[in-house]
């Protein structure tokens, strides 16, 4: 370690404050950053010391999201050959899913960090490493077959509107990576719903069907998949959302290095179990041609991206809610809209994506009120005190 720390002090020489390059020196401190803890103190002001700073939360969230993404990988093979009905070995599924999924993963990082540095040399502040997590997030929450100039203007729309126009890493109100889907989703809504954009090559294989369960139930057709399909991930859908197993793994991780609050996790499903049971209490006999009314309250928990959403969006720490009472009633409503949305939309079955993004928007009135609520009750417990005593 010390022949890097020499040579990276080496390389930021022409960087220094009152040499050639020094404003360039936030593109060049991002890498020492990234590589080693940062060795500048706080100069004034009250702080708090932690050994978890921004840079080991946002690799944790990484760790935690590698499961789902090698699952989703060697799926993205499994789905394709699997429909052409030709023999396969588990290293063909896993290279076929990495020869489409790891160009969007580097188209995702080049794009996001060049606009991150390009803002960091123009703004000269520090590059964070918020965008490790954003750059890995966006191809995984996106149809296999997308093109990769989709990819990049999603990338780009997400950090410039969806964060550095609110003032970069830490200020965004919006989640960037829900940001990028949503924007890729209304401007070209051809790459990003129907039937034939969720397994790979469905778009150029007439044997190949694309259809995801919600997009199967939304057309009244039959599922052909079991609750253990779905559960474990064997099923076509967005790359890294259709196993709930690896995603519940990432949950685990999450929880226990305390980076996810474990409230929202559960609320959501809490909230997304309670909409799903009311509408299994209703039936047909409301809404005579929505399948999805009944399709089962467990199955809507482990299908679409109900799951990976509430696991690793709406846990964003950014963009959710601060209080412990505001985190259960969160968690509760992006849950509980989600499957509103999935099941009288049938545009558009997979609403976790509109209600995360509209709890974000809601997020600063929930702990106002949660706040307000708090207040409100000391005061009066103080009046009763008061009153005891005088």
């Amino acid at each position: 370690m010390n022949w890097i720390r020499k040579k990276i002090d080496e390389i930021k020489k022409p960087f220094q404050p009152g040499e050639k390059y020094e404003k360039f020196a936030p593109a060049v401190n991002a890498l020492d950053t990234f590589l080693f803890v940062p060795n500048h103190t706080t100069k004034k002001g009250a702080h708090i010391r932690d050994a978890v700073d921004l840079k080991r939360t946002m690799i944790t969230v990484v760790i935690a999201l590698i499961p789902a993404l090698i699952f989703g990988i060697w799926n993205t093979g499994y789905q394709h050959f699997k429909q052409l009905d030709v023999e396969y070995t588990f290293m063909d599924a896993f290279l076929h899913g990495a020869i489409k999924i790891v160009p969007m993963i580097i188209v995702s990082y080049v794009v996001g960090l060049g606009i991150e540095f390009g803002f960091a040399v123009k703004r000269g502040h520090e590059v964070n490493e918020g965008y490790l997590v954003t750059g890995l997030l966006i191809p995984m929450i996106m149809p296999v077959d997308i093109p990769l100039w989709i990819v990049a203007l999603s990338v780009a729309f997400a950090v410039l509107i969806g964060k550095e126009a609110f003032g970069g890493t830490g200020m965004n109100i919006l989640n960037p990576a829900l940001t990028a889907r949503a924007f890729a989703f209304f401007a070209y809504p051809t790459y990003m719903s129907g039937d034939k954009v969720w397994v790979s090559g469905a778009t150029e294989v007439s044997g190949i069907s694309g259809e995801t369960i919600l997009g199967t139930l939304a057309a009244g057709k039959e599922v052909a998949y079991n609750s253990a399909d779905m559960f474990s991930g064997f099923i076509p859908g967005s790359i890294s959302e259709t196993s709930t197993l690896f995603i519940l793994v990432g949950a685990l991780i999450l929880i226990l290095t305390k980076i996810g609050s474990w409230r929202i996790i559960l609320s959501g499903f809490i909230g997304a179990a309670v909409m799903a049971l009311i509408f299994n209490a209703l039936g047909s006999s409301v809404f005579t041609n929505n399948d999805l009314m009944n399709f089962p309250w467990y199955n809507h928990l482990i299908v679409g991206g109900l799951a990976f959403g509430v696991v690793f969006m709406a846990t964003d720490p950014v963009s959710a809610r601060q209080t412990l009472k505001g985190k259960w009633i969160y968690g509760f409503l992006i849950g509980f809209l989600g499957v509103m949305i999935r099941i009288f939309n049938p545009a558009y079955p997979e609403g976790v994506m509109l209600a995360i993004l509209l709890m974000n928007v809601f997020a600063p009135t929930i702990d106002h009120y949660v706040i307000q609520g708090n207040i409100k009750r000391r005061q009066k417990r103080l009046k009763l005190q008061t009153a005891k005593t005088s």
